[in-house]
C-alpha cells in the first residue's frame, strides 16, 4: 500500500520535518538505486586502481586524454530537461489513474434510497446489483494488477470470495467462447441495468427520474473501468521511455571517466580532492538516478512496489461498504431529536476543550484602514489652515470671477436687504496687508436666490440664442460625395409658449368644444 507520512509533516517545526524522514526505509530512495549506486562506485574505484597502479605511462596519457573528453562533453546531454518532464508526465498519469478508480458508494446510496421494501424481493435486488458493481472492478482489477491476479486467478477463486455465483459464471465462460478477443468487464453492469427496469415494473423504484440517475451512475462507472483498461493498455510512449534510459546511463557512464583524478592536472580546479573520495560525482548520481527510478516506480501503480495502489484493500472494502448501505442501513437513520440549540436557533459560541485553542475571526483586508474621522483628527491643523485660506480668497476665487461668455462683470453688485443666506462679516474679510487687491466688498450680506435666478436666466438666453443661431436645414456631404440634409429642431420661442398656455387655459374652460386645429404659425426668421 501507499508509504503515508502525512502525519509526520502536518505541523512544521523549527527542526525540518523532512530531516526525520530521511531514516526510513520501505519506500525510500535508498531502497531503489543502492544497487545501481553499490554498481557505479564500483566501477569508479575499478577505473580509478586501474589508472594509478596498473597502467604505464604511454597508457596513462590515453586514459587521461579519455577523461579529459569526457569531462568538457559530458555536459551535452541534457540529462536534467529530459529527467524533468518525463517525471513530470508520468506523475500527472499516476495521479489520474488514482481519480480514475471507481468506488461503488454513490451507487450504494442511490439504490438504498430509490429501490424501496424491506422484502427478501427488495433485498435481493439491492444486494445484487451491488455485487455486480463489485464484481465488474474485480474482473478489471484481474486484468491490469498482478497482485490481484494472484489472488483471483480463475473465476473460482471469485466465486469463493461471494463475487460471483455458479450460473453467472457459465455465461461469462460461454461468452468468452463465443467473443475470446474482448474483455468481458462490463457484463455484471448489464445485468445490473436490467434489474434496475426490472424494479422499475415491479414497482420497487417509483419514479422515472431515479431510474435514469440510477443507469446513468451506472454508466460512469464501467467508464471509469474501462479507463483504467485504457492506461494499462495505452503507456507512456517506449521511445521515449527509451530516451530517458538511455540519457540517463550514459551521462553516468561520461561521468565515472570524466570525474576521475588526473595526477597530471594541478590542484588549482580541486581536482585532487577527488582522489581520495568522489562525494560530488555520488551526490549527482544520487539525485539523477532517484529521480529516475522515481519515474520507473509510478508509471505503473498498479504493481507490486511499496508506492503502488492497494487494489486488494480496495475490493475488500467496497464490497463491505456497500452490502453494509443497501442492507444493514437501508431507511434506518437514528431518532430524531432537538439539538441542543434548538431555542438558540443557532449558537453563539461553540465550547472548545482547549478554550486557548479558539482563535478571532479573520479580520477583513480593509479591517485596520483609518477612518475618515480619524483622518480629519490627525489632519486637524491642515483642514483648519486650508478652511482658513477658503474664507479669506473666497470673494477673490468665486463671486470676483468673470463669466465664461462674459455676461458676468469683474465683481457682482448685490443689493442691501435682507437675506435667508447671511454671512458674518468677519467671515469675508480680506487681508489688511492686500493693498492691490481689486475685489473689495460693500455690502454685508449676500441674496443667493437672486444670484441663482440670474445665473439661470442667463444660462436660458445663451441656450436660446444658439438654438436661433443655427440653420434649420444643413447640406452636407458624405465620404462617397452624395449630399444630405440635417434638420435641427429649434426650441419653441417665448411668444409660442405664452400662445400655447393660452389655448390650454381656453380648452379646459370650453371642454364640450370642437377641437380646432391650430393655425400654422410662420417660422420666425432670425
Amino acid at each position: 500500500m501507499t508509504v503515508t507520512y502525512t502525519s509526520r509533516v502536518s505541523t512544521s517545526s523549527v527542526f525540518s520535518n523532512f530531516l526525520g524522514l530521511l531514516v526510513r526505509w520501505r519506500g525510500s530512495i535508498y531502497k531503489l538505486i543502492w544497487l545501481d549506486l553499490i554498481v557505479f562506485f564500483g566501477l569508479y574505484c575499478l577505473l580509478a586502481i586501474t589508472y594509478r597502479l596498473l597502467v604505464n605511462e604511454e597508457g596513462k596519457r590515453f586514459f587521461e586524454a579519455i577523461m579529459s573528453y569526457c569531462e568538457k562533453n559530458g555536459s551535452l546531454i541534457p540529462l536534467s530537461f529530459v529527467l524533468g518532464f518525463f517525471v513530470r508526465i508520468v506523475m500527472n498519469r499516476w495521479w489520474d489513474q488514482y481519480t480514475t478508480i471507481p468506488w461503488p458508494d454513490g451507487i450504494a446510496i442511490l439504490i438504498s434510497t430509490s429501490i424501496h421494501g424491506s422484502d427478501d424481493r427488495a433485498r435481493v435486488m439491492r444486494r445484487t446489483i451491488l455485487r455486480y458493481v463489485c464484481l465488474c472492478q474485480v474482473i478489471v482489477f484481474t486484468m491490469i494488477s498482478p497482485r490481484v491476479k494472484r489472488r483471483f486467478p480463475t473465476y473460482t477463486q471469485i466465486i469463493e470470495a461471494g463475487f460471483l455465483l455458479e450460473n453467472e459464471k457459465k455465461i461469462i465462460e460461454a461468452m468468452d467462447q463465443a467473443f475470446p478477443s474482448y474483455p468481458k468487464h462490463w457484463m455484471p453492469i448489464v445485468w445490473a441495468a436490467s434489474i434496475v427496469m426490472r424494479a422499475r415494473r415491479e414497482n420497487k423504484i417509483r419514479d422515472d427520474y431515479a431510474v435514469k440517475t440510477i443507469i446513468d451512475e451506472l454508466n460512469q462507472l464501467r467508464g471509469n473501468c474501462g479507463f483504467l483498461l485504457y492506461y494499462d493498455w495505452i503507456s507512456v510512449p517506449l521511445v521515449y521511455t527509451q530516451v530517458v534510459t538511455v540519457a540517463t546511463y550514459s551521462f553516468f557512464l561520461f561521468s565515472v571517466l570524466g570525474q576521475q583524478w588526473n595526477e597530471s592536472h594541478s590542484d588549482e580546479d580541486g581536482t585532487r580532492i577527488r582522489r581520495w573520495f568522489p562525494i560530488l560525482t555520488v551526490l549527482q548520481f544520487f539525485f539523477y538516478m532517484g529521480w529516475l527510478k522515481v519515474a520507473e516506480t509510478l508509471i505503473n501503480p498498479f504493481g507490486e512496489d511499496d508506492d503502488d495502489f492497494e487494489l486488494n484493500w480496495i475490493i475488500d472494502r467496497n464490497l463491505t461498504v456497500s452490502y453494509c448501505i443497501v442492507d444493514e442501513m437501508h431507511q434506518e437513520h437514528p431518532e430524531l431529536v432537538k439539538d441542543q440549540y434548538w431555542e438558540e436557533v443557532f449558537p453563539n459560541e461553540i465550547p472548545y476543550a482547549q478554550p486557548k485553542m479558539r482563535q478571532n475571526p479573520p479580520a477583513a483586508s480593509t479591517a485596520y484602514m483609518e477612518s475618515q474621522s480619524k483622518l480629519q483628527k490627525r489632519h486637524g491643523s491642515a483642514m483648519s489652515t486650508l478652511s482658513t485660506r477658503s474664507r479669506n480668497n473666497f470673494r477673490q476665487n468665486f463671486l470676483g470671477r468673470p463669466s465664461a461668455t462674459g455676461s458676468y462683470s469683474d465683481s457682482i453688485q448685490m443689493e442691501d436687504g435682507p437675506s435667508r443666506v447671511t454671512f458674518s462679516e468677519n467671515q469675508f474679510d480680506l487681508p489688511q496687508d492686500d493693498a492691490n487687491s481689486s475685489h473689495k466688498p460693500s455690502q454685508s450680506t449676500i441674496d443667493f436666490n437672486d444670484l441663482i435666478e440670474q445665473r439661470r436666466r442667463e444660462r436660458r438666453e445663451r441656450i436660446r440664442h444658439r438654438f436661433l443661431d443655427m440653420q434649420s436645414t444643413h447640406l452636407r456631404h458624405d465620404t462617397s460625395g452624395a449630399p444630405y440634409t440635417i434638420t435641427v429642431l429649434r426650441p419653441p420661442s417665448d411668444e409660442t409658449l405664452s400662445e400655447s398656455q393660452e389655448a390650454g387655459d381656453r380648452a379646459q374652460q370650453d371642454p364640450s368644444g370642437s377641437k380646432e386645429p391650430p393655425p400654422n404659425k410662420t417660422e420666425k426668421q432670425d
